[in-house]
C-alpha cells in the first residue's frame, strides 16, 4: 500500500522595508530591483512620521549618539513603508540591502542598496527588520491593521468574520440592492474598496500620501 505524502509548504516569510526620505526620488528603481530579487510587495504607503513617532519606532536605540540625528533625517521628509514577503524574507532583505554603514558597504558590498543609494552611516537609504520579532513589531507600527500569522481558524475566525467582515459585506449588499447596477460584481468590489473598515491606516499626525 503506497503512503500518501503530504505535499511540502513553503513557509513564507514577512519583513519590512523602508525607503528613506533622502532617497524616495529612487522607489521605483528600488523596488524594481525589490521585485526582480524575488520580492513580493504584500502592502505599501507613503507617509512621514513625526520625530515622537521615529523615537517610538527607534525606541531599540534609545540612549545612543546619533539616536537625535536619526528621529530628525526619519522625520524630514515623505518615506515609503512596504511589508516585503519570501522565503526567508528577513534574511534575504538583509543581504540585498547591505551593512547600515553605507561607506563601509561601497567597499565590502558594492552591489548592495545601501552601497548604491546610500550615503553615509546615517543616511543609508533603506531599513530593513533584523529579526522575527522585530519585523513583527515594525511591520504593526507601520501598518496598524494588518493581519500577521498564525492566521486565525474555527471559531476565532467565525468570531472574526462576524465582528469585522460580515456587517460590512451586509451593508454592501444592501446598497448594491438599492442602486441595482449594470454590473454588480464590479459595483461591490469598488464598494468594498471604498468602504474597508480594515483599510490601514497610521495613528495621530501621520500624513498618508497616496503613491
Amino acid at each position: 500500500m503506497q503512503m500518501l505524502m503530504p505535499e511540502p509548504q513553503i513557509y513564507v516569510e514577512r519583513t519590512l522595508a523602508l525607503i528613506k526620505p533622502d532617497v524616495i526620488d529612487k522607489e521605483e528603481e528600488i523596488e524594481e530591483i525589490i521585485l526582480r530579487s524575488g520580492f513580493t510587495i504584500v502592502q505599501k504607503r507613503t507617509l512621514q512620521l513625526s520625530p515622537e513617532q521615529c523615537s517610538n519606532f527607534y525606541a531599540d536605540q534609545y540612549g545612543k549618539m546619533f539616536f537625535p540625528n536619526l528621529t530628525v533625517y526619519m522625520s524630514s521628509g515623505p518615506l515609503v513603508a512596504m511589508v516585503l514577503a519570501r522565503h526567508c524574507a528577513i534574511s534575504y532583505w538583509k543581504e540585498l540591502i547591505g551593512p547600515s554603514n553605507s561607506i563601509k558597504a561601497k567597499e565590502t558590498h558594492p552591489d548592495s542598496l545601501r552601497a548604491i543609494y546610500g550615503t553615509d552611516d546615517l543616511r543609508n537609504a533603506v531599513h530593513g527588520s533584523l529579526r522575527f520579532s522585530s519585523a513583527e513589531r515594525e511591520i504593526r507600527f507601520m501598518f496598524p491593521e494588518v493581519i500577521l500569522e498564525p492566521i486565525q481558524v474555527g471559531q476565532a475566525a467565525k468570531d472574526y468574520l462576524n465582528l469585522y467582515v460580515n456587517p460590512t459585506l451586509l451593508a454592501g449588499l444592501t446598497a448594491l440592492c438599492k442602486h441595482k447596477p449594470a454590473d454588480p460584481l464590479i459595483w461591490l468590489a469598488d464598494w468594498l474598496i471604498e468602504h474597508n473598515p480594515n483599510k490601514p491606516r497610521l495613528q495621530h499626525d501621520v500624513t498618508v500620501e497616496e503613491p
